[in-house]
């Protein structure tokens, strides 16, 4: 199945899953339309598909639905990954948005990733990144003891 970006929203077909992440983004995001959680769907996978590596990129694509899988997927993970706040303030400096509106956004996408995604899923790809990743995905961040 492929997005055509010339088609306006509601004239495509989307898997159930992906309707209903849309539909979960929409709602945790307050956003007033799906296409504005469709916008941000995409550009926060597109900058975490940046982000992850391996068997975890594999295994994450593998539980979202497709549209959302390929969004993912699209990127070409970048050779120094960026720390959760860092991440942020890329995606602010792509999307043109605040970085207040940008960290918003970030959770309400990662909240449905991790719906998703089992909870040991999301444990390993927070071992992968850089710290300050947990708190975009509304867990504590905790150092580990050295």
């Amino acid at each position: 199945m492929s997005i055509d970006v010339r088609v306006p929203l509601e004239q495509q077909s989307y898997s159930t899953a992906y309707q209903q992440m849309l539909e979960r983004v929409r709602y945790e995001g307050a956003y007033p339309t799906r296409e504005r959680a469709e916008e941000v769907i995409r550009l926060v996978l597109a900058g975490l598909g940046r982000q992850l590596t391996g068997d975890e990129r594999v295994d994450l694509a593998a539980r979202l639905p497709l549209e959302a899988a390929r969004a993912l997927t699209a990127q070409i993970p970048d050779t120094q990954p960026l720390s959760g706040w860092a991440f942020v303030k890329d995606l602010a400096a792509r999307s043109g948005s605040s970085l207040a509106t940008t960290r918003w956004d970030t959770g309400s996408v990662f909240a449905a990733v991790a719906a998703h995604a089992r909870s040991d899923l999301i444990t390993r790809i927070l071992d992968q990144l850089p710290t300050g990743w947990a708190l975009l995905f509304g867990q504590a961040e905790l150092n580990p003891a050295t």
